[in-house]
């Protein structure tokens, strides 16, 4: 047996937002974010739903004005009619501490409310914005996200953490000094909204940049000085293969190191694109991580000169969608089935010993190779396939094993 890599998760405070644990040891959460315009209820319950059933577990929606907030009540209505138990994360800037007051029902219509330090405005304004917010947390019982952006970060301590950099004997690079004020003002506006009075374990910080190094560099520094959760996220990622990489690559590196309890990949969406691809990525990210499992696993290999046929694509392709689709039964009937990985292999170099280590795999013939196709249970061969029929036959393979192997475990778990 091989031992496999385990990470070490940070052990942090634990916030309940709606029925959804963020931190405290539990399973790293997926969220994204609504682009409708949130006045609008039907169009923004339509795309909740597609978020939601795509595997968003927490969905935040902006509230930039009366009409949003007034909208924001009826959403939570229509959800729950749906059946919908999503909780919605309010995302403010500028006029939230006024929208929360005037619309009395905004606040228990939300899991969680959002607050950006650097646009609640300043000085003496900015104190008291940001205190009617937390307050409006206090009063309604609901956690906060604290969530700073270098795009509008606290000028006023931005500007002060220059002037102090600036008159030291060895002055630090600008970046540093602006990835100082990031983790700074996440920090301090906890530390000033738990002595308004908001209960630690109400808090989740999150400190959003664009490129991987600072982001990596920030939550760093944000885990080592705190035991907050932490929201993890590359900012304006970009579109298409680029803000995948990047997001991925700056999810893994923190992950693998234990650090962030809740993610989401922002990404732009290519025109006529569905929203839902975000969650995709976030989902790929841990289960690629081995932190949590959404679906069945399926290896298959690239393919090269030794295999000139398309076949062993195609069936790579079939059974991926095969097992996404029997997920929605086995979900129900086979508690567990989500940890199974299959194989799908095109040759003679590596695809005996790649089906092996999988739970079930087969082996297709290369160029040139016998036209025969060994199948593999638990390291096993079990059976060869060959023929028409060969799709169907591996299929039924995978669902026996599947009855077999959870369907016993949901039996003695009974």
């Amino acid at each position: 047996m091989v031992a496999r890599f385990r990470i070490e998760r940070r052990p942090t405070r634990a916030v309940w937002v709606g029925h959804v644990v963020i931190g405290g040891g539990a399973p790293v959460v997926v969220q994204s974010m609504t682009d409708t315009d949130t006045a609008d209820v039907e169009a923004t319950v339509r795309q909740i739903r597609e978020l939601h059933e795509a595997g968003s577990e927490i969905v935040r929606v902006t509230v930039p004005n009366l009409e949003a907030a007034r909208a924001v009540p009826r959403i939570r209505e229509r959800l729950e009619a749906l059946g919908l138990q999503v909780p919605l994360v309010g995302d403010f800037h500028f006029n939230g501490h006024r929208l929360l007051a005037e619309v009395s029902e905004l606040a228990p219509a939300l899991a969680k409310l959002r607050i950006n330090p650097g646009t609640v405005g300043q000085g003496e304004r900015r104190d008291a914005r940001f205190e009617a917010m937390v307050e409006a947390a206090i009063r309604h019982r609901r956690p906060v996200r604290i969530g700073v952006n270098w795009g509008s970060l606290d000028r006023t301590l931005a500007a002060r953490l220059m002037d102090e950099n600036a008159r030291r004997s060895e002055p630090l690079p600008a970046e540093a000094v602006l990835r100082e004020a990031l983790v700074r003002s996440a920090l301090e506006s906890a530390a000033r909204a738990e002595a308004l009075g908001l209960p630690a374990d109400h808090i989740v910080l999150s400190a959003k940049v664009s490129r991987v190094p600072d982001l990596v560099a920030v939550y760093r520094e944000l885990a080592r000085r705190s035991d907050y959760p932490l929201h993890l996220g590359l900012t304006e990622a970009g579109m298409g293969v680029r803000g995948i990489v990047a997001s991925a690559s700056a999810l893994a590196l923190l992950l693998a190191e234990g650090i962030g309890d809740t993610i989401r990949v922002s990404l732009t969406p290519a025109p006529g694109a569905a929203r839902s691809e975000e969650v995709r990525v976030c989902r790929e990210v841990l289960q690629a991580l081995g932190l949590r499992r959404f679906a069945p696993g399926v290896s298959a290999c690239p393919g090269c000169g030794r295999t000139t046929s398309s076949f062993f694509r195609e069936l790579a392709a079939e059974i991926e969608t095969w097992l996404g689709e029997r997920m929605v039964e086995w979900r129900r009937r086979y508690p567990g089935a989500e940890q199974l990985q299959v194989a799908v292999m095109g040759c003679v170099v590596n695809g005996p010993g790649e089906s092996r280590h999988a739970d079930v795999g087969i082996s297709l013939p290369g160029t040139g190779e016998r036209p025969v196709a060994p199948v593999f249970v638990e390291g096993e061969r079990v059976a060869t396939l060959r023929g028409e029929s060969l799709v169907e036959d591996f299929k039924r393979i995978v669902e026996a094993y599947v009855a077999r192997r959870f369907g016993d475990a949901a039996q003695a778990a009974e």
